[in-house]
């Protein structure tokens, strides 16, 4: 059975485009007539275009791609057809052409995870692993539900903290074209008045008017330095070193802290229990989880770790010694350990650790927004003070 891409008209008359699988051009044009389509154009798709080959699902998009893929194989349904099945559902034209490459690979003798390891954007070395493991034991579809519920719990918590922060987003932005305004057109026009005067104006008012002045001549350089100075820190962590050195700060910093410790271990924690619930070996889930660990500081310690276990020491001595993990989760892998069940107690301390940033994230987010509210009020006070002081002054001199 082949890929064909194709043009075709509804019959409102609009042209769509997108992949069809059939075992002919002439089959092709059959199934397209069927859902009420007139091809218009239809060639057939030899070769996956890097485009595809390199695009990368969105955690929206994989994590609906694995449940469903998880639903069919549960039902008893062969991998290729749940494939197609999940292909024929999605509506996006990249991620329908994506699953019918790698259900291409499978109908060729390929293992699902060999399949999906041809479109690494597409599918992290966890999610590959995982699988892998999953069709080793025969647990594909439990081990599925699994990266199901992990990738769906990662979106919900990414799209709460997105949703949470448009408010701020906004407040602070609007506030400070606001106070650019003022400060560049409205506050000299009316400093004017004052200065023309001859008076004495108070501390305050002149700082205003520093501020003001510089404003006006060069905001947009400083704002062009600053743009230029976020691009310059981005590219320059590239470099090793200097990423490493700014992990390390990171890691001293009070609250940035606690909160990358916490969702690093975290990951950590859930990748692992994951994949040795799969079926993989220690060393192997290791490695993989610490590979998914951001902080370069901490997924060396976590490498570190590895080698200690290999040595002979035991998990959690070995996760104890890299000193991220906290006494809780460590109590708790010691336990899995003393007990056999150590896939569950890892999901136990994953699940404390993930109610920790929860709470975090929830208070920091909470306590955001009236703090930009308090810090611009602040701003437009002092704005507000500075002007009006002077006049203050003229009066009691009047009088």
């Amino acid at each position: 059975m082949s890929a064909y891409q194709y043009q075709a008209l509804k019959k409102s008359g609009s042209s769509c485009k997108g992949v069809i699988e059939a075992d002919s051009e002439r089959h092709a044009r059959q199934l397209l007539r069927g859902q009420g389509l007139i091809p218009t154009q239809l060639h057939t798709l030899k070769k996956t275009p890097l485009s595809i080959q390199k695009y990368k699902l969105s955690a929206q998009d994989l994590s609906l791609f694995t449940r469903q893929l998880a639903t069919l194989l549960a039902a008893g349904i062969p991998v290729e057809e749940s494939l197609r099945g999940v292909s024929e559902q999605t509506e996006k034209d990249n991620v329908r052409q994506l699953i019918i490459g790698v259900r291409s690979k499978v109908m060729e003798g390929y293992a699902l995870a060999q399949a999906m390891g041809e479109y690494p954007g597409a599918f992290p070395e966890l999610y590959r692993a995982t699988v892998a493991a999953g069709e080793q034991t025969g647990r594909l579809d439990l081990v599925l539900e699994k990266l199901a519920d992990y990738t769906e719990n990662q979106q919900k918590t990414r799209q709460k903290i997105q949703q949470a922060l448009i408010y701020p987003s906004l407040m602070i932005i609007v506030s400070a074209a606001i106070i650019s305004f003022l400060l560049a057109f409205v506050v000299p026009k009316i400093i004017d008045v004052f200065t023309t005067s001859g008076q004495s104006l108070p501390p305050m008012t002149q700082v205003l008017i520093s501020i003001s002045e510089f404003t006006k001549s060069y905001g947009l350089y400083v704002l062009g330095l600053f743009t230029v100075l976020i691009i310059g820190f981005k590219q320059s962590l590239a470099n090793h070193q200097v990423r490493m050195a700014w992990h390390r700060m990171v890691l001293k910093l009070p609250i940035v802290s606690y909160l990358t410790r916490s969702i690093n271990v975290a990951r950590y924690i859930h990748t692992f229990s994951i994949l040795f619930a799969a079926g993989v070996s220690v060393l192997e889930t290791m490695r993989v989880s610490a590979s998914l660990v951001s902080n370069l500081v901490m997924r060396d310690a976590f490498d570190v770790a590895a080698t200690r276990v290999k040595e002979g020491t035991t998990i959690n001595q070995a996760l104890k010694e890299t000193g991220f993990p906290g006494p809780m989760a460590i109590h708790l892998i010691a336990s899995g350990e003393k007990s056999g069940q150590l896939s569950t107690m890892m999901e136990r301390a994953a699940m404390h650790l993930d109610n920790e940033v929860q709470r975090l994230i929830d208070t920091a987010l909470t306590l955001l927004e009236p703090l930009v509210i308090l810090f611009m009020g602040g701003v437009v006070l002092f704005i507000v003070l500075a002007t009006l002081l002077p006049i203050f002054s003229m009066e009691q001199l009047v009088s």
